[in-house]
């Protein structure tokens, strides 16, 4: 009845596991240097969460988000167990949001929640979708 909407709606379904590879790849990106950071110098971290933003146990809680945060990106990369890290990603997300940019407001260039919101979003569509077809997960599925 409809054929361009057909053809258009089979062409845009081909795209969806590329555009799941690149949630993974940028989302790998923003959290790279974030990572790096915080393993750079761990205690200054640790120092700024307990102490800047009330968080409690700052040192562990430093190292559960660099490590979230690291281990996120090389997962994201790989396409392995997205779904399964996209949760603690988000967790880290919500923290950022609440701890430290939500008093800014919403711009990003007043170091409000407009990214931190975004990242959520990105990581809660590989948690609801997984990672797509250009990834590990999906490869050990066909085994």
């Amino acid at each position: 009845m409809y054929p361009l909407k057909e053809k258009i709606e089979t062409l845009l379904n081909k795209g969806q596991d590329v555009s799941l590879l690149f949630l993974r790849l940028v989302l790998a990106y923003g959290f790279y240097e974030p990572a790096i950071t915080k393993w750079s110098d761990i205690g200054a971290v640790a120092i700024w969460f307990g102490e800047d933003l009330g968080i409690p146990f700052p040192l562990l809680n430093a190292y559960m988000a660099a490590s979230t945060e690291m281990v996120g990106v090389v997962l994201m990369v790989l396409g392995l167990g997205v779904r399964f890290i996209a949760l603690p990603m988000m967790v880290v997300m919500v923290v950022a949001i609440a701890t430290v940019h939500l008093a800014h407001g919403f711009s990003s260039g007043n170091n409000g929640f407009e990214i931190p919101l975004y990242y959520f979003l990105m990581l809660f569509t590989l948690a609801t979708h997984g990672g797509g077809v250009f990834g590990m997960d999906y490869f050990f599925k066909k085994l």
